[in-house]
This record gives C-alpha cells, sequence and structure tokens, in this order.
C-alpha cells in the first residue's frame, strides 16, 4: 500500500495568509452580482468592484471521503447599502458533511440556514471555534471595522452548492442599524 505522506503547513494566524497556498480565490463585488438585497447601492459600488473576501486553501488533498481539506478566510470590512460584506455562502454538495470554524482575528457572524429557511447565528470573533452541522447552509460575515480572518477544516468530499442560495439567497439579512448589526428578513427569499 502506498501512503499519503504527512504534512505541515503554516498560517500567519493573525492575517489569515498561507505562504504557500496552493490556491488563493478572490471574490469581487461582480462575483456575488445579485446577492445582496440593495439592487442600487450594489450597482453604486459596482464601478469600483470592490475585492469583498479572499480564500487561501492550503491543500489539495484528494476530494474522496476521509480526507480533511483547510484553508482561511479574509473577509473585508464593507457594506453594500446596509448589508455587511460577506461570502457566497453555500450548502455542502454532500449535506451530511461539517465543517469547523476557528475566528482567528476581526468580529464576525456565522449565519446558518437550514433548507427550509429556519436562521442561526454564531458570532465570531478571536479564540470562536464555531460547528457547521450537516444539512446547514452557511456564510460568513465581516461586521467588524477591520478584516475578519477565520481558519476552516472540512471534509475534502463535501462539496459546494452554490446555486440554492444563488436562487432564493438566505431567509435573513445580516445589516447595519443603529451602528449594530441587525438580523432582519431577507425580502427577496423565496420559498
Amino acid at each position: 500500500m502506498t501512503y499519503m505522506p504527512p504534512f505541515t503547513k503554516l498560517v500567519d494566524l493573525q492575517a489569515g495568509i498561507i505562504p504557500d497556498a496552493v490556491m488563493v480565490q478572490r471574490r469581487y463585488l461582480a462575483d456575488l452580482k445579485g446577492l445582496f438585497a440593495d439592487p442600487a447601492a450594489e450597482a453604486a459600488l459596482m464601478a469600483d468592484n470592490p475585492l469583498l473576501y479572499e480564500v487561501q486553501e492550503a491543500t489539495e488533498n484528494p476530494i474522496e471521503e476521509g480526507q480533511l481539506r483547510y484553508s482561511t478566510t479574509i473577509i473585508y470590512p464593507g457594506k453594500v447599502g446596509d448589508e455587511y460584506f460577506f461570502t457566497k455562502g453555500h450548502f455542502h454538495a454532500k449535506g451530511d458533511r461539517a465543517e469547523l470554524y476557528l475566528g482567528l482575528s476581526g468580529q464576525g457572524y456565522l449565519l446558518l440556514m437550514s433548507p427550509e429557511g429556519e436562521i442561526n447565528v454564531q458570532p465570531m470573533k478571536t479564540g470562536s471555534a464555531a460547528y457547521v452541522p450537516p444539512y446547514w447552509a452557511h456564510r460568513t460575515i465581516n461586521v467588524g471595522s477591520e478584516n475578519f480572518v477565520f481558519f476552516a477544516c472540512y471534509p475534502a468530499d463535501a462539496g459546494y452548492d452554490y446555486a440554492s442560495i444563488a436562487q432564493k439567497g438566505f431567509s435573513s439579512l445580516v445589516v447595519e442599524q443603529n451602528g449594530h448589526p441587525q438580523l432582519i428578513p431577507n425580502p427577496k427569499w423565496a420559498k
């Protein structure tokens, strides 16, 4: 039998940088077009097309049961209208797969949604270990004034279902009201 060799990667725990990342994925506003609730605010920012977040993948482990992958995500501070910058959000293609997030710096929310639209919000900060159970869609949101950085570990075969979120969105939004993050119903969400 041939065994996969063990390995170690360095992770800058403050900045979220993985110096020898196998892939860095950058998502700009144009990559999330139509996901924010305020189309006028989105259109106004589109000329600048700001960088909303980046994901640094540490590994290219085989996409098979029993393997893990891990990465960091850096979400930059900002808003589209009153809605904070967020990640696209997804269900796992294999719904029975869980995920673990560890807050490294900044402040954020982990917004979770069941397939029926039930919402759960987990506040995250440095040292927060947030568990994403199987079958829950998840999106992370920067609710602070500096970068929100977290580490993620997940089964390599979990996969991504972005299409369900692109079609229906999340049933709730996280917006700034009176200087604080608030959860409100998403007027665009359709059951």
